[in-house]
């Protein structure tokens, strides 16, 4: 799905004023990262939920048009870690600003500026990377509280720009694209046109399925899933792909929820779950899931590192 486009990488693309670089997007925990670059690529590739913690891994998506080309990262929120899993999306995020263009930091419209958002101008203070400033979720406020929201934040850091955004519903999008654009330097198509992401179809076929879960599960399970593809085969007629997964859950008790009655719960994760992935990949599926208890996995390096946790680091 993603091919480095080293020959256009060399030549600059050739295009007097064609702008290319890397854009972060980071905050807390379910403020809307996800659903913003999914917007901004104008395709989703990040999977998102109401639920906080969905983005474990850095997800790199590109946007190209006549413009130039924007490569996004969607980091992990950042916040206080709890166990090794949750280090390992701390330090993705946090290490993920000295690698970038320009940093978007995404916000939720209040007058209160919360431990939590302390903690990321503490970050941001050790990166001279310009930043943006996105109060997201503008549709579910009023212009005062709005108003509010900016003349909280406008003096605490010198920002590049603040923009008011509403991910969900698609609003101030192609404006925060114009913006990006505008920050970023001429440079190269570092991706062609075409490519949207450099996941794999195997870590994104995970997702889709962790996703769902993370929808239809009850609140207490889906911070301690993970999804491992087992298997991703076409078959030789070329008509459909065989998809084995097991959703990794970390008591006996989740495993009985996450099959549900009859195998009910799982069966309907499955159903989702396929419809997206045939949806994305533009071919047949035929999706079969399994459960496994791993007890702590998230403090396990070892299983982290099997399920794909893995610091970039250590890929290089």
């Amino acid at each position: 799905m993603a091919q480095k486009n080293e020959n256009n990488k060399k030549a600059g693309h050739g295009v007097r004023g064609f702008r290319s670089g890397f854009v972060a997007l980071i905050g807390r925990p379910n403020v809307g990262k996800s659903t913003l670059m999914n917007h901004l690529i104008k395709q989703k590739i990040a999977i998102t939920s109401n639920k906080p913690q969905t983005t474990r891994t850095r997800i790199q998506t590109v946007y190209t048009d006549e413009r130039g080309q924007i490569i996004f990262l969607d980091t992990p929120g950042i916040h206080k870690a709890k166990n090794k899993l949750g280090e390992y999306m701390v330090n993705v995020a946090e290490g993920t600003l000295a690698e970038v263009d320009v940093i978007l930091w995404l916000v939720e419209p209040t007058d209160y500026i919360g431990a939590g958002e302390q903690h990321i101008l503490e970050v941001l203070a050790r990166t001279k990377t310009p930043v943006v400033l996105v109060i997201n979720k503008m549709d579910t406020v009023d212009k005062e509280t709005l108003a509010k929201a900016e003349e909280t934040y406008k003096d605490v850091y010198p920002f590049a720009g603040i923009i008011m955004t509403s991910a969900l519903r698609s609003r101030n999008v192609d404006k925060l694209q114009s913006l990006l654009f505008s920050l970023l330097p001429e440079g190269p198509m570092y991706y062609d046109e075409d490519t949207v992401t450099d996941q794999p179809e195997r870590q994104i076929a995970a997702e889709i399925v962790r996703e769902k879960a993370l929808r239809l599960l009850d609140d207490e399970i889906p911070h301690g899933i993970a999804v491992a593809i087992e298997r991703m085969k076409e078959r030789p007629d070329g008509r459909l792909v065989d998809i084995d997964a097991t959703i990794i859950c970390e008591r006996d008790s989740h495993k009985g929820i996450i099959i549900g009655k009859q195998g009910a719960m799982l069966k309907r994760i499955g159903t989702e779950a396929r419809k997206e992935i045939e949806l994305l990949f533009e071919y047949k599926v035929n999706l079969k899931l399994w459960v496994k208890v791993k007890k702590d996995w998230r403090d396990s390096d070892f299983l982290l590192k099997n399920y794909g946790y893995v610091e970039r680091s250590e890929e290089d």
